[in-house]
């Protein structure tokens, strides 16, 4: 099958790891694998490059042009099927589908931002989910939010498929660092945005007793993404005098060799379409410390494998943090087993690959 990936760059984001994981399993299954950006950013371009998927780019930052450029582009490659991650690159494949196509076209979600309710533009976007055979989404509640952003969309064009984790990459390692007398190493990878939720956190931190408050340390792995939220961040860690307990990295390619060597895994964001570095973390069996979005409370259970907590509420991220720190070493043992074995059900490659190709495969 001749497949064409849309999205807007191959940036270090969440639903550009997804999709060239995707379309490297793809190329893996024989099908024969293009890749269509509109603008530069090459964070995961080696990846595509190292598995010979060829990679076209139409920079031109006049909308319409743009449009008019990829629309031709998509209807000129003889393609048996479209797939497109994320609003704008929806958007743009489902106009160009008009005013007929002989392709399947299946667009995806991929988060949940209240502004697709709020939003008069966004809604009107999603009405063009109408031109597509299939709506994927990487959560039940964002799959709720379309529908109510556009109720004329019927069921059967809704399809949930959850994020895909390489288990043979994401494993967990024989290593012993959990020692409640010593630090607790919690990873966060998430872009520095407002939504990710960086100010909450350092202010829970800062929460803690002073006699646990010295044994945990934040590694934050993760590039600005155009507000002001790094700089503020950064500002409360010295006003709280908290420089010791967070470190700031850039987003890096090798994150998993971190999460392996980490004691947890944290996320604390506001809405999440389905995090990447849950999945990930749960991979290499380590607990996860996160906030009640998406469908986390159906894949995370308290104490069972991992921490809920709510993002607006700064003493229920502290309170989270504070019952890992006294979890056993017994306890976090079983949760690290608890996690893989979710991880290898749940986000096995074989099963979500599979579940886009039935999509892909059936007749329009």
């Amino acid at each position: 099958m001749k497949i064409l990936f849309v999205i807007e760059n191959l940036g270090s984001g969440g639903a550009q790891r997804q999709m060239v994981n995707l379309a490297i399993s793809f190329k893996k299954k024989g099908h024969n694998i293009t890749f269509l950006v509109y603008h530069k950013s090459d964070f995961y371009k080696e990846y595509l490059v190292e598995n010979e998927i060829p990679i076209y780019e139409i920079i031109e930052n006049h909308y319409i042009k743009r449009l008019i450029l990829m629309r031709r582009f998509i209807r000129k490659g003889k393609f048996d099927s479209v797939l497109s991650f994320m609003q704008t690159s929806n958007l743009i494949c489902e106009i160009s589908s008009l005013p007929f196509r002989k392709w399947k076209l299946v667009v995806s979600e991929r988060s949940s931002n209240p502004k697709i309710l709020k939003n008069l533009s966004f809604r009107f976007i999603r009405s063009f989910h109408l031109l597509a055979d299939h709506v994927v989404a990487n959560s039940f509640e964002n799959i709720k939010m379309v529908k109510k952003a556009n109720p004329l969309l019927p069921n059967k064009k809704f399809k949930v498929i959850y994020n895909m984790v390489d288990l043979a990459k994401w494993k967990p390692i024989q290593i012993n660092n959990i020692d409640n007398f010593n630090n607790f190493n919690i990873i966060v990878a998430a872009s520095h945005q407002y939504l990710k939720n960086a100010i909450g956190l350092i202010k829970a931190i800062n929460l803690l007793p002073d006699e646990l408050k010295h044994k945990v340390k934040i590694s934050w792995y993760g590039n600005t993404r155009g507000d002001n939220s790094f700089n503020e961040a950064k500002k409360l860690v010295i006003k709280y005098k908290l420089e010791n307990n967070f470190i700031f990295f850039e987003a890096i390619k090798d994150i998993h060799i971190k999460i392996q060597h980490a004691d947890a895994v944290g996320l604390f964001s506001f809405y999440e379409g389905f995090p990447n570095i849950v999945t990930e973390g749960m991979a290499c069996g380590k607990p996860i410390i996160c906030s009640d979005v998406s469908d986390l409370s159906l894949i995370i259970k308290e104490g069972e494998n991992g921490f809920l907590c709510k993002a607006n509420d700064i003493k229920s991220i502290s309170s989270a943090i504070q019952r890992f720190i006294s979890t056993s070493n017994y306890n976090l043992e079983k949760i690290s087993n608890n996690n893989r074995e979710k991880a290898s059900e749940i986000f096995n490659p074989d099963i979500v690959t599979t579940n886009y190709l039935n999509l892909l495969n059936n007749e329009k």
